[in-house]
């Protein structure tokens, strides 16, 4: 018998302050048998850090043609291209042709990414932001977790600062380019 997914569920106060983003929400993020608490977490990173109207979460660990996180217009058209960990350059480069936007998040060491990137195809490279955050940072806020978790998430010239159930946590976003 397969085990099936962990649902946590979270509200959310979100100010992201660099992009005047203000909004209360409340999510439910499935968290795959597979998938690590580290992952989760910078999935549902990336899910705030990028949230607009039209975001949901993908199937990346599912559904090999969507990434973890996507953006969809009002026509169903996929605007943003959003992935997490340590996506390899030709799902990245997939993913710059299917949308206007690429990011990725990860809670690895960017400059292994970036190395395994080198001198492989990926389409627009220019624009592909890599973000990463402190080390210990995504470790410490999956301690955190539990099924039913009050998040505050707030970020100001690049520093985010994390409240998840009480622990009270703070990181840089940092941005890596590829080219």
């Amino acid at each position: 018998m397969a085990i099936g997914s962990t649902i946590h569920v979270f509200t959310v106060q979100l100010a992201d302050v660099d992009r005047g983003v203000y909004e209360d929400f409340a999510i439910r993020v499935a968290r795959h048998p597979s998938e690590t608490d580290a992952f989760m977490v910078t999935r549902l990173l990336a899910y705030c850090l990028e949230y607009e109207e039209g975001i949901e979460f993908g199937g990346s660990v599912s559904t090999a043609d969507e990434p973890a996180v996507l953006v969809r217009d009002l026509t169903g058209a996929v605007t943003a291209w959003i992935e997490v960990g340590a996506p390899d350059a030709a799902r990245v480069h997939a993913g710059s042709k299917a949308a206007g936007r690429v990011a990725v998040y990860t809670h690895r060491d960017p400059a292994k990414i970036l190395a395994a990137w080198a001198g492989k195809p990926i389409h627009r490279a220019d624009a592909l932001v890599l973000r990463s955050f402190d080390a210990g940072f995504v470790d410490a806020a999956a301690a955190a977790l539990e099924r039913r978790n009050e998040l505050s998430l707030s970020v100001t010239e690049g520093q985010l600062y994390f409240e998840l159930n009480g622990t009270a946590l703070s990181s840089g976003v940092h941005e890596h380019r590829v080219a």
